[in-house]
């Protein structure tokens, strides 16, 4: 994941404003600019931070906050205020956990509707043009694009979608669309590929923690909308590593139940 990440910041082919040496094949990125925020470098998840009032304002009516934020889970049949769909909850109600549990399974990442809050880590490299999120939890790299393009009309669908960004004052507004299906909840409760996630992200006055709300919408599955709040504490001089999942292990935890 790591040379995917160098890779697509060398074929931006943006001009570099930081400290390369001259005659350097280091890729070249044009650096924040001064009026917007600079959400780079490593974020470890805070669990202590309140929801922020003012992203909190920003949520529409009709959503229900889900809060399984970091290492809470919701038990089966809680959906955490989320209404599904006669179909989605008779899917849902045929989850069975010890599927996850197999070789095929259990190194199977989620969608970022689910990765994102989870209790893992995350390192940001920002540019102008485009933001790169790498997520230590299943080695998940995002691309947020900043120049306003579109996604063509065959752009594959995966767990990280296309996810296009723009500044309102401080805030950065992220839609991604083109997920795969995966789940929500955890529980039994999956998105289809139309789902469609909104966020905003935010620094703390001291600039010290990240702070962002992810909204969901997927009619065919969920008749109101959802919504998490997240937060992460700035951690300078760390970086994400590898999260190495080893299918075998869950494939041993399965016969041990």
């Amino acid at each position: 994941m790591r040379w995917l990440a160098i890779g697509l910041l060398a074929v931006a082919g943006c001009t570099s404003q930081g400290n390369a040496p001259s005659g350097s094949s280091a890729p070249q990125v044009a650096a924040p600019t001064a009026t917007h925020p600079d959400f780079s470098g490593f974020w470890n998840l805070d669990m202590k931070t309140p929801r922020d009032p003012a992203l909190m304002a920003l949520v529409p009516a009709n959503t229900a906050f889900m809060d399984d934020t970091g290492p809470v889970e919701f038990p089966a049949g809680n959906y955490g205020g989320l209404i599904p769909t006669a179909a989605a909850l008779a899917a849902a109600k045929k989850w069975n956990p010890r599927d996850q549990l197999t070789p095929q399974n259990a190194c199977r990442s989620p969608s970022i509707v689910y990765a994102l809050q989870g209790p893992f880590p995350i390192e940001i490299f920002q540019s102008a043009v485009f933001i790169v999120m790498k997520l230590e939890y299943y080695d998940m790299v995002r691309m947020i694009f900043l120049d306003g393009r579109k996604p063509e009309a065959d752009y594959p669908h995966s767990m990280t979608g296309f996810s296009s960004g723009h500044w309102e004052g401080a805030t950065l507004v992220v839609e991604t669309t083109h997920l795969e299906a995966a789940t929500i909840t955890n529980n039994g409760l999956d998105h289809t590929e139309n789902m469609k996630v909104t966020e905003r992200f935010r620094l703390s006055p001291d600039g010290q923690v990240l702070m962002a709300t992810q909204e969901y919408e997927d009619p065919a599955v969920i008749q109101n909308r959802g919504v998490r709040f997240i937060a992460w504490r700035r951690q300078p001089g760390q970086h994400v590593y590898p999260y190495e999942c080893d299918p075998g292990f869950a494939g041993n935890y399965k016969e041990s139940k």
